[in-house]
């Protein structure tokens, strides 16, 4: 069957006005084309830091709070952006980390962590611990209550979620209470039959994710791909935080996310998953208004706050 002819009609529309994307060719111009910061809301306060990452090398890090807090420490989460490890900005996050403020009565911090093919694994990763360690050391100074640390992120975001997740366990580093890995870019092999079946130019697809993967890995492609770079290789999932998760039916990322998903259950973590038929990767971006769309949003959204109240 023809891929559009199984797209959900309410996303049909946008997804034949995406801008075709064809990588490695078209990298530059989608970083030019990356989305601009969005209006902000009256109720949430930004503020802005340059911190050091993996590396030691400086790293923006926004973040997000509510306007009027009371002194009561609030719960944090750590927000990933994505972009197939090589695209993207926390700027074009700014209305979704809203919404969590406003949901969840958080605080989120979200970190402009370095990207391939420039910075291949393991910078990503590395910054991301770095963030997410410099978030718990000052906890005090933006009122963190630390025993309500969260991480989130989709597709490569939900990718370095999840392996953010073990690193923090294997490191023995910040406790972290609940992982929010949405319909991840985990598995570097593309072996699944999602892979192959979603090849579509007009959504992101096989060919776009296996050159993304190359970039990202850099020369690490060539020998034994770890876990924190593809969390599907791992063999050891028990530990972990409990979890949330979602992905679409017409999305490549379908049956490695699927597959993850069983496998924490079967290592004793707890996860909730969603599969949305006739939605392809990215869809309740692409097309918000859609009833679907904003069913899927809100089942994260508040997904974490109940998370952070139970």
């Amino acid at each position: 069957m023809n891929f559009m002819n199984r797209v959900d009609p309410e996303l049909i529309q946008g997804a034949k006005l995406l801008p075709p994307l064809h990588l490695p060719d078209d990298l530059a111009m989608a970083r030019r084309l990356a989305s601009p910061r969005s209006e902000t809301s009256e109720s949430v306060h930004i503020t802005e830091r340059i911190i050091f990452g993996g590396d030691s090398n400086e790293m923006l890090i926004k973040i997000y709070e509510p306007v009027r807090r009371e002194g009561e420490k609030l719960p944090a989460l750590l927000w990933i952006h994505g972009g197939g490890y090589v695209l993207g900005h926390p700027n074009g996050e700014d209305a979704l980390c809203e919404s969590f403020v406003q949901t969840a009565n958080c605080v989120v911090l979200s970190p402009d962590y370095r990207l391939a093919p420039e910075h291949p694994f393991p910078a990503g990763i590395e910054d991301c611990y770095a963030a997410l360690v410099w978030m718990t050391r000052v906890a005090d100074v933006w009122n963190i209550d630390l025993s309500r640390i969260a991480i989130g992120g989709a597709s490569a975001g939900g990718g370095l979620t999840a392996a953010l997740a073990m690193l923090a366990r294997d490191r023995g580093g910040p406790a972290v209470c609940f992982q929010m890995p949405l319909y991840p870019m985990i598995d570097d092999r593309n072996t699944t039959p999602s892979s192959y079946e979603i090849t579509d130019p007009a959504v992101w697809n096989r060919a776009n994710n296996e050159a993304a993967w190359k970039m990202y890995l850099g020369e690490h492609a060539r020998g034994d791909v770890s876990p924190y770079a593809a969390p599907s290789r791992a063999s050891n999932l028990a530990g972990l935080p409990p979890a949330y998760t979602c992905v679409g039916q017409l999305d490549p990322f379908r049956d490695e996310t699927m597959d993850y998903v069983a496998r924490l259950a079967q290592a004793g973590v707890d996860v909730e998953f969603h599969l949305y038929p006739g939605c392809f990767h990215g869809f309740e971006h692409v097309v918000p208004a859609a009833e679907i769309s904003r069913r899927a949003k809100n089942g994260y959204v508040y997904a974490l706050a109940r998370a952070f109240n139970r």
